[in-house]
């Protein structure tokens, strides 16, 4: 059976492991050369001398400017969406359908394979070697990428060097998460197809599904796997990113965040007593001689509060062990549910 499983699946495993090979040609010839330029950037060391914004721009602004390192960056991000999807679509999806509509699941368990065996024994080699392919991709963007990673938070205004990985862009294409994606895709490919019974519908509804994931997943679950830091200060001032005064006499301060690489799900201005800040803006911020020192000075007799909500850098493999353990889970059960239509129903 193991040896059957082979022989159907060595194209797409040739297929990987050439795609594979290629981009670990294109990082490995690339990536010193781009640590290189990192550790000559003078970030490394930023903080003796305090100019670490400057410092990050002018690294970034390298990257763009030599274009090749900015494109294989966004070409990294892309693959590691992607692939979990490939991985559902043309692996997971044909892999009962193709023997479905072949005919040949017939052949197989009239001789002495079980239903069970059939099909654990698929979903064992396949899944494994999608959940590997997954992760080699994943090691070998993250160790390329990393100088870029710790510049972004940096060059966006963070006052240290700790990784901007949990920005939701960022997240799900570095570390462990892209192997539960993986396992999951592949698993959801293979429900549709036991169900769904034709291969290029089955696929459709793969692709289809796990996109609804990946864009529910940092929007409406992620945020809340870990309960937010939530905390009111005393408004800074001196460290105001926003500042708007709407036609219906309405004003909104948005104040700067000085956590260091952490994922801001809300920051509000509140009054003493409680409520976000709307107005009406001081005659200091209305008038059109007046500084802006000036209207910061009215805006500090205010006594105004902030309101943030966020998840904190230091959390970062928390969520990613959480992330990848809710994708593993989803996947045996979808598994088990595999196993149970299969065992159950008839195919033919």
């Amino acid at each position: 059976m193991m040896w059957l499983t082979w022989r159907q699946f060595r194209a797409q495993t040739i297929a990987a492991a050439a795609a594979l090979a290629v981009a670990a040609i294109a990082l490995a010839a690339t990536g010193p050369h781009l640590t290189s330029l990192y550790a000559t950037s003078g970030i490394p060391a930023c903080h003796a001398h305090g100019d670490c914004g400057r410092l990050a721009s002018d690294f970034v602004s390298q990257l763009k400017a030599g274009t090749a390192y900015a494109l294989l960056f966004y070409i990294g991000i892309g693959l590691m969406f992607l692939a979990p999807a490939i991985i559902g679509v043309f692996w997971g999806a044909p892999l009962v359908t193709r023997e479905i509509e072949a005919g040949t699941f017939r052949l197989a368990w009239g001789q002495s394979v079980t239903r069970t065996r059939w099909l654990a024994v698929k979903l064992c080699l396949i899944g494994l070697a999608a959940m590997a392919a997954a992760g080699l991709l994943s090691l070998m963007i993250t160790w390329w990428a990393s100088p870029i990673d710790r510049t972004i938070g940096i060059a966006g205004g963070s006052r240290a060097t700790a990784f901007y990985r949990l920005d939701p862009l960022l997240f799900a294409a570095r570390g462990i998460t892209p192997v539960g994606y993986a396992a999951f895709a592949f698993a959801l490919g293979v429900t549709a197809g036991v169900l769904i019974r034709r291969t290029l519908p089955a696929m459709a509804v793969t692709l289809a599904v796990f996109a609804l994931v990946q864009i529910a997943m940092p929007s409406w679950i992620r945020p809340h796997l870990i309960t937010p830091v939530r905390t009111a200060v005393a408004l800074n001032t001196a460290n105001i990113n926003g500042l708007m005064i709407g036609n219906n006499n309405s004003m909104t301060v948005i104040g700067g965040v000085n956590e260091p690489g952490a994922w801001v799900l809300s920051n509000q201005t509140i009054t003493q007593a409680g409520h976000v800040f709307t107005g009406p803006p001081t005659a200091a911020c209305q008038s059109q001689t007046a500084s802006f020192q000036a209207c910061q000075a009215s805006l500090g007799r205010l006594h105004l509060r902030q309101l943030l909500t966020y998840q904190p850098a230091s959390r970062y493999w928390a969520f990613q062990w959480y992330e990848t353990a809710i994708f593993l889970v989803l996947a045996v059960v979808l598994a088990g549910f595999c196993f149970w239509r299969i065992r159950r129903r008839r195919l033919s």
